[in-house]
């Protein structure tokens, strides 16, 4: 039988200059940094900003599911 799962969620927004998915790895490798046992995510929001008619940076907020460890 497979063990049951408790999980937690967490908000964090990721920016990169470069792209959306840097932005998204940008959060989950901080993230990973202090939490354990990350398992998903889902992107909420994406936003970005314009200087001289550019891109100059993208912000994703994202959801990310962290599973509790049994003791």
């Amino acid at each position: 039988m497979s063990e049951d799962k408790v999980y937690a969620v967490t908000k964090v927004v990721g920016t990169s200059k470069s792209s959306i998915e840097d932005a998204i790895s940008n959060a989950i490798e901080t993230a990973g940094k202090t939490l354990k046992n990350l398992d998903w995510f889902e992107v909420k929001e994406t936003r970005g900003y314009i200087e001289n008619g550019k891109v100059a940076w993208y912000q994703v907020s994202l959801e990310i599911g962290f599973r509790y460890e049994k003791p």
